[in-house]
Formats: C-alpha cells, structure tokens, sequence
C-alpha cells in the first residue's frame, strides 16, 4: 500500500486515479495551493476550497483512494494583504470539513515581509484549532533563506509542537535542520525539476526514516504521480528491506496524518517498532 501525502489532483485527470489505484495508492492528501494563474477573488478560493472538499473526494472514491485536504491562503498570492485575509475569514468553516486534515501548505514564495506575515498568521489560526500544520518552502535560490526564517519563528513561538509540523519541498540542503528540530520532513519529487526518485532514495540512506515523508506533487507544471512510484522502486533496487519500503511511503504519511482523527488509514507496525 501506497499513500500520496501531497498531490494536487484539481490538477490531474481522472485516469490519474485510476493510474495511482493500480499502483497501490490507497489514500492522497491534497494541500489548498496556486492555480497555475493568481486568482482573482476571495470567491474564486471558496470554490477552490469547495472543489477539493468535496468534488475531489467523491473522484477518487470511484477507484477505492480516500482523498483529504489542507486548507490555507497559498504563499504564491499571500503578498495581497487584503485578499489574504478575505480568505482567511472563511478559512474556518472549511477547516472542519470531514476530509480535512489541516492548516497548509502554508509558507513562502519570494520570502516577503508580506508572506511571512500571512504565514505567521495562518499558523495562529491552526495553534488556535490544535490543527496540523503542511508547510511550503520556497524553491530554488529562495529555499534556504525562507526555510530558515520558518523555522527560527517556528521554534521560537513556545507553542509549537514539531511532531505536528511538516516542512515539504525540503532538499539535502535543509533536511537536516528541520529533522535536528524536531519536525516532519517531505521531499517532493518532479520529473525535470527539483528532486528526482535517485536523489530521494539518497537522502534516505543518508538521513535514515525518521519523519521522513515522500510525495510527487503532481501539480500544474511538468510532474506525475508515478515518480513516487518510481521511487519505491528504486529503494527497492537498491535492496532496502520490504519493511523500510513499506515505512517510508505507506507507514510514515500514517504516523504523521493520523495525527488527525480524520485521516483514516493505520500503520502496519508500531512506529518505535517501524524504525528500529
């Protein structure tokens, strides 16, 4: 069993479900993020939200996968102050649907003083709700700065519980910071950019299991839910036990989600037990 922790499948095609299923996906989790294009009112993020709490569930229940969801003002368009926070004021009545696990994927995009304040704001909102809290780190060049300007607020706030928290979108250049401190880490994998399932599997074997997360993205740029096949697979050749497999894509997602009494699906081992 497989489950896709981050996916966003307003992006895909149905046959991408189908695709997944026969793959072994039994769960996906899909954080509220940017459209391909910046909206154009608060109205266009309630039918957003609207689409994936309820339109996307019902898609993937076709082919035997449980779909969840994050809600949250993106960082991509969390610069607009007052459209933020229009959208923050209907944030809540989302928040307590039944497939939705958490504030996210909250974060920074260009690492603006604008951003970081929607940012901390949001994650007011989820401290406030005891909600889990999916984090974006920005991408390229901004990576670093911005990981480092979540986390320093993050463990300085005094009531942030890192067992809660995941940082995705994390690289081998912010790993181990983030797993140091206590947090959930997830790398995301992409056919052209960013991780591929090669370096994915590397990092593995170089910073071990723990709260480690994989997902594949599948958003509107060039990606597809298989590369997190592919890498199971590639952990596979290299001779990594069934069990570590079985940790990492399935068992991990479980310890970390079912955080949420939400989120149904259950590990197969004891998490103590799962990382030795």
């Amino acid at each position: 069993m497989v489950i896709e922790p981050h996916i966003h499948m307003i992006a895909r095609t149905t046959q991408d479900y189908e695709r997944m299923a026969r793959m072994g996906t039994v769960a996906c989790c899909e954080p509220a993020f940017w459209a391909g294009y910046d909206r154009t009112s608060a109205a266009a993020f309630h039918d957003y939200f609207t689409h994936i709490t309820s339109f996307e569930p019902t898609r993937a229940a076709q082919y035997l996968i449980q779909h969840y969801s994050w809600i949250c003002l993106n960082p991509k368009e969390a610069d607009d102050l007052t459209l933020a926070r229009e959208v923050m004021a209907f944030m809540p009545e989302f928040l307590d649907r039944p497939t939705v696990l958490g504030v996210g994927e909250i974060g920074l995009n260009k690492n603006t003083k604008n951003e970081m304040t929607i940012f901390e704001e949001q994650v007011e909102m989820a401290l406030s709700r005891n909600s889990l809290i999916w984090i974006h780190t920005p991408h390229l060049a901004d990576k670093l700065k911005g990981t480092r300007m979540m986390l320093d607020y993050m463990k300085g706030h005094g009531k942030v519980d890192p067992e809660r928290v995941a940082f995705d979108h994390v690289e081998e250049h912010t790993i181990k910071m983030l797993k140091d401190a206590g947090f959930w880490t997830a790398m995301t994998i992409y056919p052209i950019t960013k991780n591929s399932p090669t370096r994915v599997v590397d990092a593995i074997e170089r910073y071990g299991l723990s709260r480690m997360i994989v997902d594949a993205s599948g958003d509107w740029g060039p990606s597809d839910p298989g590369t997190l096949h592919d890498a199971r697979f590639e952990m596979r050749r290299r001779g990594h036990l069934p069990q570590d497999v079985e940790t990492l894509f399935y068992n991990n997602p479980c310890y970390f989600l079912g955080q949420c009494e939400k989120f149904k699906p259950r590990p197969t081992r004891p998490r103590a037990e799962a990382w030795g």
